[in-house]
């Protein structure tokens, strides 16, 4: 397998910069996402590692040596994509052959038969072999396009966003046996998507990018519970984490223009009194109980079967609480509720970043 790594690699096509000065560092045999938005530069910095485009400014090393000057066939990774690279007039076998029967591979027809044949196993297509491609379902589709890499037996994996059009109870399925295939195999996987369920579902590491800038690398619960800034605190997490313009008044976070206040816990050094911040505090944080300081209106409700997700009005402030399935409340019904201060995430009002990752 292999550790892959980018050094200050800067990509622009025309006016447009797709990368700016990103380092990333991926660890042999890991299973990292990068997670953001459309054109953030996911799939840049895919083609960048696979060696179909070429950086500006920066190195790509696989295993410590620059590959810069390699093609996409010496890197040895494997393509995974949305559009399944299938030849619809094959059956599935002929297929899941094919890469293996090029002039630079030379694959012994037995070898051939073996990893065919192990690919088909563990991706629970045995039954699907003799039918042609054209013939299949999109799960089918793309299991049999993750089987045209497994064969190849690749010093890495890419895969750009290979679930995005499949229905999300497929999607559900597909994200288990990726993640059980990757731990299988033991190599290294890099899987580009903007839904953060998958990422925090699949990664061993997560690194979020906005506009070509890579903002915060880590595991998915370091990225959910303590998030760099408030892009990421807003982008990770269903529903979003809550962010209430405020300062700091004796102590306590003051809701602006004054709507209501609430008690904080331990804050860093830089949470100095009547500085502009925003205050982040995720829904399941967010508690109802009579006798709470706060007073606001049910303004929408969310049934999610297991849980109900409230949006709460104070004055003209919205925020969301995930309360339990039971609990009885009504549109415009008053209550009273509260936010467990250890677990509020102070951020500066200009900037945006966390005063946990200020310095």
């Amino acid at each position: 397998m292999a550790h892959i790594e980018l050094r200050r690699i800067s990509k622009r096509f025309g006016s447009h910069v797709a990368l700016r000065d990103l380092n990333l560092s991926i660890d042999d045999g890991e299973f990292f996402v990068l997670l953001g938005e459309t054109g953030a530069g996911k799939t840049t910095t895919l083609r960048l590692i696979a060696g179909l485009e070429r950086p500006d400014s920066g190195q790509v090393l696989i295993d410590g040596v620059d590959v810069g000057s390699w093609g996409a066939a010496e890197r040895d990774v494997a393509l995974v994509l949305q559009q399944y690279s299938l030849y619809p007039r094959y059956t599935v076998r002929e297929n899941l052959e094919f890469p293996l029967k090029s002039k630079i591979r030379r694959v012994e027809p037995e070898e051939i038969k073996e990893r065919v044949a192990r690919a088909a196993r563990t991706l629970r297509i045995e039954h699907l072999m003799e039918r042609k491609t054209d013939r299949l379902s999109g799960g089918e589709m793309q299991r049999v396009s993750i089987g045209r890499a497994i064969v190849r037996h690749p010093r890495i994996f890419l895969m750009d966003e290979p679930l995005s059009n499949l229905d999300a109870k497929l999607r559900e399925a597909l994200r288990t046996e990726l993640k059980n295939l990757q731990m299988t195999l033991g190599a290294t996987f890099l899987f580009v998507t903007h839904d953060q369920i998958e990422a925090m579902s699949m990664g061993d590491k997560i690194g979020v990018l906005n506009h070509g800038r890579l903002v915060q690398t880590g595991s998915p619960q370091q990225i959910y519970t303590d998030p760099r800034d408030t892009f990421v605190a807003s982008f990770v997490g269903s529903p979003p984490m809550n962010l209430l313009d405020g300062r700091l008044v004796a102590g306590r976070a003051v809701m602006t223009p004054l709507a209501f206040e609430l008690p904080l816990g331990v804050m860093p050094r830089q949470a100095v009194e009547g500085r502009p911040l925003i205050f982040g505090i995720r829904p399941e944080d967010v508690y109802l109980e009579s006798g709470a300081p706060v007073e606001g209106r049910v303004h929408d409700i969310e049934n999610h079967g297991v849980e109900k997700i409230l949006t709460l009005r104070v004055a003209d402030t919205m925020l969301r609480a995930t309360v339990p399935a039971q609990t009885d409340v009504a549109i415009e019904e008053p209550v009273r509720f509260a936010w467990n201060e250890n677990k509020v995430v102070l951020f500066d009002q200009g900037s945006g970043l966390s005063l946990r990752h200020a310095g």
